[in-house]
């Protein structure tokens, strides 16, 4: 799978203002439900919120991979923030969080969710990627770093 096929400029904002991992993942819920009828906000931040509770998805260098399955999905969506400022979010490495690449996989898919995961930490690996991201003034620009 190609990070193309998961991302889009509807499911993406630059330097949204946030001051907290609670209120991150309310946003990125809210972007989730605004552009997918049958997706349900409270469900997306359930799902993000479990998750995170078993152990914070922030992998370090201020990029964290929220991700959460949800029942009546059919395919893998991504939604793609940054924040600024940076927000503590209980990362690996203690730092704080600028850059959030949620995905949200159907319920059933199991190594298909695991592989999309890998394809995206290998993206976020690029320290030119990560820059231009960081970098980013519009969401155009955030898509066109992701190509």
């Amino acid at each position: 799978m190609d990070i193309q096929a998961i991302v889009s400029l509807d499911r993406t904002k630059c330097a949204v203002q946030c001051n907290s991992k609670k209120r991150i993942l309310e946003i990125i819920s809210g972007i989730a439900a605004q552009n997918n009828p049958d997706i349900d906000e409270a469900t997306v931040l359930s799902s993000l919120l479990s998750r995170e509770r078993m152990g914070s998805t922030g992998i370090g260098n201020g990029i964290a991979l929220p991700h959460g399955r949800l029942e009546g999905l059919d395919h893998v969506i991504a939604i793609v923030v940054t924040s600024s400022p940076a927000i503590d979010f209980d990362a690996i490495d203690n730092k704080p969080v600028d850059i959030f690449f949620t995905l949200l996989v159907p319920h059933d898919q199991t190594e298909g969710h695991l592989q999309t995961l890998a394809m995206v930490a290998g993206k976020l690996s690029d320290k030119e990627t990560i820059k231009t991201i960081r970098k980013a003034q519009s969401n155009d620009d955030i898509i066109r770093a992701l190509q």
